[in-house]
């Protein structure tokens, strides 16, 4: 038992440093100034593909619109913290990745060109594959957590139930107390 409270207070300060670095949004004003930043990036990364030419320089685009979404999906993730933003840019990289190399692929031809963009179709599905297993792990992970405590809670309330008056009024306030029932 003393190694289960252990583990439970060891598990909450780690969640509370991760949710505190989670929940510290950007001001509006660094959210706008992000924007134009990530804006004139992409403009200057753009003018530098056209120096080059045929497919390396439609690669270069491809690399320039996909830093650019990704920049824009991280901004929005940074602005409003939370899972569905952080599932959008595990999104974004997974989609830009896949449309620079689907351009790689147009070097090749025939079988080896086949080959290439289904390579890259099938990295494309495991990407987003991993995205949403992430974002349904979280998920259970917070359910699994509400449960436990809300067993732990009904363990240590019916323990209570074998004192009276105040110290049972005590035993419960405390109860709720270690398993977040307040």
């Amino acid at each position: 038992m003393q190694n289960f409270n252990l583990a439970a207070i060891a598990a909450a300060i780690c969640l509370s440093f991760s949710a505190a670095a989670i929940a510290a949004p950007i001001s509006k004003a660094e959210y706008s100034a992000g924007k134009d930043n990530i804006s004139a990036k992409y403009k200057i990364d753009k003018d530098a593909c056209q120096a080059l030419s045929s497919n390396a320089k439609d690669i270069c685009i491809e690399e320039a619109k996909g830093r650019e979404k990704v920049a824009k999906a991280e901004l929005e993730a940074s602005y409003e913290p939370s899972e569905k933003h952080n599932y959008e840019v595990r999104m974004a990289r997974a989609d830009a990745a896949y449309e620079v190399a689907k351009e790689k692929c147009d070097d090749a031809a025939g079988n080896a060109k086949d080959v290439c963009n289904k390579e890259a179709k099938a990295a494309h599905v495991t990407a987003k594959a991993d995205a949403k297993v992430v974002e349904k792990t979280n998920d259970v992970r917070k359910d699994a957590a509400t449960e436990k405590r809300d067993a732990a809670y009904a363990v240590a309330k019916e323990k209570c139930d074998t004192l009276a008056g105040d110290p049972k009024a005590a035993c419960i306030k405390d109860a709720k107390a270690r398993n977040g029932q307040m």
